[in-house]
């Protein structure tokens, strides 16, 4: 008994004592979760860290800081100075790099979030529309928190298949893998409310050009596979003759619940040619038009028209990424791998990838299930 009574006694010392270790600890820190990254006039690093600090009853408050320096790092040790509290980036979810430091490139920043070995690899990284210390530093009525609105953001996004996945080790993949170039989605404030506005389309570590957020579905179609995603189109409204509700010349169409397999290869090494093949299935959700879905062959003119207007996208986007030299399909990737010895570098494949030639083929079907049974 005695035993027993010294055993709890000892118990909930240590838990006291380890109680108060820990909440000495989160007096003394603050934890980073976002880091924003600008170039001034003079093209030094303005740096901006998103802080949270936990005060002693646990309660959090959120603030930004900013420093400018020569380097990231050092303009991360002044904003260590400028608080009472050491700053740690074990909690970091997400970095921005600014309109003007993604044209001048953000290698250097790559290199030195890949080397830092507090910095998770699973860190989301993204371009601002603009400065991104004007988006961190806007007094928000209705956030709190601008960093986890941002990540839940971009996290949301990804898992709703809207935008392609930028974690840090997919672009530092991307980066060094030659024949392919880097994607980033576009974060942009409007008045009160933080949206993901496009896409940044890299050559090399440079933003050379951007797409509308929309068009991330046909990145995502061509990059991967579809598990449960949405599309949005126009088909020609004439096909359905006087069944069209919509007076004007296009009908739109929305696709939901679409599962997706894509299969590319190359087929002449010496233009070089690829023959891209796409399959799609999904159900209608929208559609301004009154369809037979119970005749064959309104359901096939649909399809026909679905895939049509798929093809069209995809090649303007393909012709788009050619204009501005930014290969984000990884067609280089496919070559170097399927032709033997090609020793290809980024400025040979570059030099190739303008005269690239993409044959696609679309195959849509639309499942009979859900809204129209």
């Amino acid at each position: 008994m005695r035993r027993t009574k010294l055993g709890m006694l000892i118990l909930s010392f240590i838990l006291l004592i380890g109680g108060c270790a820990e909440q000495k600890l989160l007096e003394k820190i603050g934890l980073i979760t976002l880091v924003g990254y600008d170039l001034d006039e003079d093209g030094k690093v303005v740096t901006t860290a998103v802080i949270r600090q936990v005060d002693p009853e646990f309660q959090s408050m959120v603030t930004t800081s900013s420093a400018v320096n020569e380097s990231s790092l050092g303009a991360m040790t002044e904003i260590n100075r400028k608080t009472t509290k050491k700053l740690v980036q074990g909690q970091m979810r997400i970095t921005l790099f600014g309109e003007t430091l993604a044209t001048e490139g953000i290698r250097p920043f790559l290199n030195t979030l890949s080397k830092n070995s507090t910095t998770s690899s699973g860190i989301l990284l993204a371009m601002t529309e603009g400065n991104s210390y004007e988006l961190l530093e806007y007094p928000y009525e209705n956030i709190n928190d601008v960093g986890q609105e941002i990540y839940k953001l971009i996290e949301q996004n990804v898992d709703a298949e809207l935008v392609v996945s930028t974690t840090l080790h997919e672009v530092v993949q991307d980066y060094y893998s030659v024949g392919r170039d880097i994607v980033l989605p576009i974060i942009e404030r409007k008045d009160e409310v933080i949206e993901v506005s496009g896409l940044a389309l890299f050559n090399k570590d440079k933003i050379v050009g951007q797409l509308p957020a929309k068009d991330s579905f046909y990145l995502l179609l061509i990059r991967g596979k579809f598990k449960s995603g949405k599309f949005e189109t126009s088909i020609p409204g004439d096909i359905f003759s006087s069944n069209v509700f919509n007076s004007s010349e296009s009908v739109p169409v929305v696709l939901d619940t679409i599962t997706s397999t894509n299969k590319l290869k190359l087929s002449d090494q010496t233009i070089p040619e690829y023959e891209l093949q796409i399959n799609l299935k999904g159900r209608i959700l929208e559609l301004d038009a009154e369809v037979d879905f119970d005749n064959p062959k309104d359901v096939v003119k649909l399809e026909k028209a679905i895939n049509e207007s798929l093809k069209k996208d995809l090649q303007s986007l393909f012709e788009y990424g050619q204009e501005i030299n930014s290969d984000i399909f990884g067609l280089g990737e496919q070559y170097r791998s399927e032709v033997r010895k090609s020793k290809l570098t980024h400025e040979s494949w570059h030099a190739m990838y303008p005269t690239a030639k993409v044959n696609i083929k679309v195959n849509v079907k639309i499942l009979r299930s859900g809204v129209f049974e």
